[in-house]
Parts: structure tokens; sequence; C-alpha cells
């Protein structure tokens, strides 16, 4: 075990990338889901890459499991961050979003960003 990681008490915040996306069917979420994840996938390297804690050690991301596109799935990443120590979220898109249905309900109690282009 190394210095930095005797020095640390409980467990380093975790980056939670929730990607999300307009949610009709028949062709419109269909045509986004690689982009999207993509996107998140992209979001999370490049954290991982260039932020580091304060003790030096890099900075972990979590990605939701799937695209967010409807209340279901957002309550699903929010249970998933939860159990995974996430303290911050960022939301990327491609696409406008229905805000009510892709919201982060878990958010509240810690930062959030969004990204879209």
């Amino acid at each position: 075990m190394s210095n930095i990681q005797k020095r640390l008490c409980g467990n380093l915040p975790k980056v939670g990338i929730r990607p999300i996306i307009d949610g009709r069917r028949k062709g419109i979420r269909e045509s986004l889901e690689n982009q999207t994840m993509s996107m998140a996938k992209s979001t999370a390297a490049l954290i991982s890459k260039n932020l580091r804690h304060s003790n030096g050690l890099p900075v972990e991301c979590v990605i939701a499991d799937t695209t967010i596109g409807g209340v279901a799935e957002a309550a699903r990443c929010a249970d998933k961050f939860m159990r995974a120590g996430v303290g911050v979220s960022i939301s990327v898109t491609p696409c406008w979003c229905y805000g009510m249905e892709t919201i982060d309900r878990y958010g509240p109690s810690y930062p959030q960003g969004y990204l879209g282009i």
C-alpha cells in the first residue's frame, strides 16, 4: 500500500456522467443512442485523465448504464450513483431533452453540470 493510500480516510467522491437523450422513439432516440453514450465515455475519459484528487489519485467516473430519456431511467441512474459514491454529476447530451423527465433527482445534494452541443 502506498503512502498516499495510507493517508486516505473514507472514500473519495466520484463523478457521475448522465447521458441524457430525447426519449421519443421511432427513429429519434435510436439515431442518437451511440452519439450520446460516446459523449459520456469521452467526458469520463477526459476527467479521469486530467483531474486528480488532492492526494494525487485520479478522479473516477461512473456512467449511467443506459441513456436517460425518461423518469424511470433517471431514477435508475440516481440509484446507481448513490451506491457508487458519486459526489458530483455532469449531464451530457447532443440534443434537446425533456427537462423534467431527465432531471437529476439525486442531485440536490451535490453539484451538477450540463454539457450539450
